[in-house]
């Protein structure tokens, strides 16, 4: 689509983190090393349960995913930001821009409806052990898998469709470090009247639903587990789903205070540091997460390495 027939501006000028040029550089760096500790870590994630049969199960086939979408959302934002950083100017062309903007979208929805699908994955294994064989079969995780990813792209399809739609006239300076919707609506000359609410609604359904199937979830499971007499048991019980928790916690935290509140009360200073969070952070943490807090990761790590 010809960028011209909706909008006099042909390329953007981001903002980045900062405006101090002292800072570029270290933080060049910083950014560096933190995606390639996510690169390695989810590559490293997805061949280590490729290659361990006894991490063939239903968790880690959400585990795999969950490392793509990760890897994926990191490669979207991070190498543009790292050039960004030794550049004179950070601009971003207008086709670029909305190609990332559409891309980001889809691993951002898919990584929150994915943690849904982990949390009712353990839901079932806790709760209905006996039943997890069938309930959670492959076409089940199959199907679910696929479904997170239509409403990535359903999602992100109907954000980027109506940013398209609007025409950037006033200014071509985007205040954030990658193409993010809120940011790119403040500098536009159309009413985005639509816009606004799309994010919100989308951003509410988005969120919310996933985090109520997550909340719904974790009640049933903690009912479940204190019903367990043995502390052992419990423990044992707990400890399959902290990672999930925490990687939970971190992503839902950032995101919504993000997305869940109009852009005339977001600041997008407060903005860029959640972002940062659910972008890039987020990415590099799971990995560590699931690897450093789960026996069965740990365990295959040892065995193909022979620790």
């Amino acid at each position: 689509m010809d960028p011209g027939n909706h909008s006099s501006v042909t390329e953007f000028i981001l903002t980045g983190l900062t405006g101090q040029p002292r800072l570029q550089l270290p933080l060049f760096f910083l950014f560096l090393g933190i995606y390639v500790v996510t690169v390695v870590g989810n590559l490293g994630m997805i061949t280590l349960i490729g290659l361990s049969s006894h991490l063939h199960t239903p968790m880690y086939y959400f585990l795999i995913n969950l490392s793509f979408i990760d890897l994926c959302q990191s490669t979207v934002i991070t190498p543009k930001m790292l050039v960004n950083f030794v550049a004179e100017k950070n601009i971003i062309s207008y086709p670029e821009c909305m190609t990332q903007l559409y891309f980001f979208i889809i691993f951002a929805i898919a990584e929150s409806h994915m943690l849904a699908a982990m949390a009712y994955d353990r839901y079932v294994a806790i709760c209905n052990p006996l039943l997890y064989n069938i309930t959670m079969s492959y076409h089940i995780c199959f199907f679910l898998t696929v479904g997170v990813y239509i409403l990535g792209i359903i999602g992100s399809t109907i954000h980027t469709g109506f940013m398209l739609r609007l025409f950037f006239c006033k200014t071509n300076i985007v205040n954030h470090y990658f193409c993010d919707l809120f940011p790119l609506l403040e500098v536009s000359c159309s009413s985005i009247y639509v816009n606004e609410l799309l994010v919100i609604f989308l951003s509410a359904f988005n969120i919310l639903t996933p985090a109520l199937v997550i909340l719904a979830s974790y009640i049933f499971i903690i009912s479940s587990i204190l019903q367990i007499h043995s502390m052992e048991g419990r423990s044992k019980a707990f400890s399959t789903c902290s990672s999930h928790i925490a990687a939970v916690a971190i992503f839902y935290g950032s995101a919504a205070f993000m997305y869940l509140q109009p852009s005339s009360v977001s600041s997008m200073d407060q903005g860029k540091v959640s972002s940062v969070f659910y972008t890039i952070i987020v990415p590099m943490l799971n990995p560590l997460i699931y690897s450093l807090r789960n026996r069965d990761v740990k365990f295959a790590l040892k065995k193909k390495f022979k620790l």
